[in-house]
């Protein structure tokens, strides 16, 4: 469902149907930050709220595609 991009400043636009939004994406040691599912029903766009579990999944499995750590924290940014 989702698709991912990594931009220039350290940036994974993720990208569904229903729109898109940015996560961090470190890339000394290459790393995606994703909040946790409690901290994402509030940060995330309305359209992706219910989407955490698909989110983590395919970014769980885009990660290891890209030889890049996951990191789930409640700090995780979202734009």
């Amino acid at each position: 469902m989702f698709t991912f991009q990594s931009r220039w400043k350290e940036e994974l636009v993720c990208t569904a149907p229903g729109g898109s939004f940015v996560l961090t994406l470190t890339m000394g040691v290459l790393m995606a930050h994703l909040p946790t599912e409690a901290a994402w029903a509030e940060k995330a766009p309305d359209w992706a709220k219910d989407l955490w579990p698909v989110l983590h999944e395919d970014l769980h499995a885009w990660c290891q595609s890209h030889k890049a750590e996951l990191l789930i924290d409640a700090s995780a940014w979202v734009d």
